[in-house]
């Protein structure tokens, strides 16, 4: 591993040190838009509201002015941090925090998502759900319950997370309206599947249905004469 040895004669590779060496560092995706999920967003006194996440790509300076597109919000960087430590530029790969001037605490979320331009609304919502033959992009919203997996009772309301296993009901956003069911009543409609980077990251069912008014809604010549 560090050393070469003579009962190895026949191995003409490096060392485990020498190969660590050869690894070339990753460039860091610098020179493209600034992208940036919320993972927290705090309300602290003599500062104001701040907004913790990971830079996924870009740069963010102080000054800088970023837009939550998706919401409508347009605001400026006041200061950031890491680790307690002012810093003039944070690059791709840090996870940082950092302050934002006339933007109240109840305004942003986890899991909103800011960048310094305008992007497609498909990379905010890069899961798909997959109901039927559907397939739309979507966003996990809140958490609104874990439920026991033993007995199907609410154990904690409104958790932080859930791994690998765990049950629970979810507000979940889709990019476009989509036709389902009741798992109840039509079990091929009120099924689905969550995909992440072609994996199943969450599987679940349809419990309740919100019928949505039909009043107003487009109807042809034909069908107009049939009524």
């Amino acid at each position: 591993m560090i050393e070469r040895s003579t009962n190895l004669d026949w191995y003409k590779g490096p060392t485990l040190l020498e190969a660590l060496d050869l690894i070339s560092e990753p460039k860091r995706p610098t020179d493209k838009p600034l992208h940036r999920p919320l993972q927290d967003v705090y309300k602290i006194g003599g500062i104001g509201t701040v907004l913790v996440g990971r830079v996924e790509t870009g740069l963010i300076k102080p000054g800088m002015v970023i837009t939550f597109d998706h919401i409508g919000l347009t605001t400026e960087v006041k200061s950031v941090e890491m680790h307690h430590e002012t810093l003039q530029e944070v690059l791709p790969g840090d996870n940082v925090g950092f302050n934002v001037k006339n933007v109240a605490v109840k305004v942003l979320k986890r899991g909103h998502h800011h960048e310094s331009s305008r992007v497609d609304w498909q990379w905010i919502c890069p899961k798909s759900l997959n109901c039927h033959t559907s397939h739309i992009a979507v966003k996990f919203d809140e958490i609104l319950t874990k439920i026991g997996r033993r007995f199907g009772k609410e154990i904690e309301k409104e958790p932080k997370f859930l791994k690998n296993g765990d049950v629970g009901y979810m507000k979940m956003i889709l990019s476009k309206p989509m036709v389902v069911e009741t798992f109840s009543k039509y079990p091929p409609l009120g099924r689905f599947a969550v995909r992440d980077m072609r994996q199943i990251v969450a599987v679940g069912v349809i419990k309740i249905v919100k019928k949505k008014d039909p009043s107003g809604a487009k109807v042809t010549k034909s069908a107009a004469k049939k009524k």
